[in-house]
């Protein structure tokens, strides 16, 4: 089972390595050449599902600014009216740049939530399927660029749903709930999460 996990999310971790080398491209003359490493995948790996962000990197005046890492979108502003509701900016944190994480870097309102059941917003990372889900990366949005240099252990959960639950991939937003935990993520001594949900329900 544990093996299982950890190859749905590599492959979904993959996508977001691809991610980062199709960010370098944007509005630029690289463009052109990411579209094509981009291409492929989408008619392969995820079965078309990849965001319209990702397959076709805008340039010109129509490009979308870069978000800064934990910037507020506006689809995600408004997290709901339950006292467990929350949003990414709950879980942001000091960490520059190509800086190694540190459990200690953690706030105590961050280190409070771990163990609680929370909801929280997002987008759920193309996966290699589209149906029957049970584990997926939320993602804080699927903005141009947002998960390219610069972004944020913070702009993720590695989301694994409950035994006989299920999510399926959509493009809108979704909402997730569950138990939220504290739980590092790491393949060959990096971090590519830090927060994880067990989550109930997905839609």
């Amino acid at each position: 089972m544990l093996n299982d996990v950890r190859t749905n999310i590599g492959l979904a971790f993959s996508v977001i390595a691809l991610c980062c080398i199709a960010c370098l491209g944007c509005g630029s003359s690289n463009a052109d050449a990411t579209s094509k490493v981009m291409a492929p995948l989408a008619a392969s790996d995820l079965g078309g599902a990849v965001p319209a962000a990702a397959a076709s990197p805008r340039t010109g005046s129509a490009a979308r600014a870069k978000p800064r890492p934990g910037a507020k979108t506006k689809v995600l502003a408004r997290a709901g009216d339950r006292s467990y509701d929350k949003t990414f900016d709950d879980l942001r944190f000091e960490m520059t740049v190509g800086e190694k994480f540190q459990r200690s870097m953690l706030t105590q309102e961050i280190e409070a939530l771990h163990g609680q059941k929370i909801r929280i917003r997002g987008y759920i990372l193309p996966t290699p399927q589209n149906h029957g889900i049970k584990q997926f990366v939320l993602v804080r949005d699927n903005q141009e660029c947002c998960f390219g240099p610069g972004a944020a252990l913070y702009d993720c959960i590695l989301v694994e749903m409950k035994s006989g639950r299920t999510a399926d991939f959509t493009i809108r937003p979704i909402a997730i709930e569950g138990e939220f935990e504290i739980r590092e993520f790491v393949i060959d001594g990096k971090h590519l999460a830090i927060y994880h949900v067990d989550a109930d329900s997905a839609g």
